[in-house]
């Protein structure tokens, strides 16, 4: 098992999930499931591409600067959300 320890995206933390359909790219698709792979070899457990856009997109946004300066409401991270009943 090779270890890539410079991902940007660590071990992924359980969450509700919310569904969501998008179009992307193919060549952007492939690359995604690259990522899944070195990922998986990284962390020792498999993973499709689908559960990981999630927490990239999470990841991104957390670290735009311009994003994090505009006011928005309290950050509500995907774990910590209660659900509504």
């Amino acid at each position: 098992m090779t270890t890539h320890k410079s991902l940007r995206l660590g071990p992924l933390p359980s969450t509700r999930a919310v569904k969501m359909t998008f179009l992307c790219p193919a060549p952007l698709k492939a690359e995604l499931d690259r990522y899944a792979d070195v990922h998986a070899q990284t962390y020792g457990e498999a993973v499709d591409t689908a559960t990981l856009i999630p927490h990239m997109l999470e990841a991104f946004m957390a670290n735009d600067r311009g994003f994090r300066r505009t006011a928005a409401p309290k950050k509500a991270s995907a774990t910590s959300i209660a659900p509504h009943t």
